[in-house]
């Protein structure tokens, strides 16, 4: 039975003639229909997070984001690539983007960043953030498919490893379960949030803000 809080599977969506994840707007946990407990610990076995900079740097920053967040595309705009520069890249910060998911349209579109591979990955992510306007707004579904394949083209991926992405509905599952777990164990409740060396800080952080938590992090 279907209902508001259940996230389903399913074939052959509209004129795409894909598998696309049917996630009813509105929904909360339990996202997946069965997934708990160890089932949905099994189903994130192969989720692995995508990060930049030094593994080993003194702190870590999480983001958690949604792909279909205009805050999250607006801190993608004005403020992730200075962070970038001045703490990322000068081995400050080790960070770690981990999707979230609140509609449908944003774990498709994770789908296909993912599909890209890790060193396309963030290519991607700034790809749908830049154009979020355009395909997240759409009221159909197959169009939001459409603009989602075009955005993965871009980056270099043909229409059947799309296609074939946008089919995988095991991963679709792994990834609702891999989002649920960390949404669980770390608390997320809104876009953007960030994790700082296990401390919680929910919003659209500007530079100096969250510069300065990292600063206070790393003591």
């Amino acid at each position: 039975m279907i209902d508001r809080r259940n996230l389903l599977v399913m074939g052959a969506a509209g004129a795409a003639g894909l598998a696309y994840a049917y996630w009813p707007r509105g929904g909360d946990a339990p996202l997946l229909p069965g997934l708990t407990g160890a089932a949905q610990a099994q189903g994130t076995t192969a989720i692995q997070d995508v990060t930049l900079g030094d593994p080993n740097a003194p702190v870590t920053v999480v983001e958690y984001a949604s792909f279909t967040c205009p805050h999250c595309a607006s801190f993608h705009a004005n403020t992730f690539k200075d962070f970038k520069r001045d703490y990322i890249d000068t081995g400050r910060v080790h960070f770690v983007y981990r999707e979230v998911f609140f509609d449908r349209y944003g774990l498709w579109a994770s789908m296909v960043a993912r599909c890209a591979g890790p060193d396309r990955y963030f290519g991607v992510v700034d790809l749908l953030y830049r154009e979020q306007s355009n395909w997240a707004r759409q009221g159909d579904a197959a169009a939001v498919a459409e603009s989602l394949k075009r955005i993965g083209a871009q980056a270099g991926l043909d229409q059947a490893t799309l296609d074939a992405c946008l089919q995988d509905a095991d991963m679709a599952q792994s990834l609702v379960a891999w989002y649920e777990s960390n949404a669980a164990r770390d608390g997320v409740r809104s876009t953007p949030s960030f994790l700082i060396d296990g401390q919680m800080h929910s919003g659209s952080l500007s530079l100096a803000q969250l510069g300065a938590l990292v600063d206070d992090a790393a003591g």
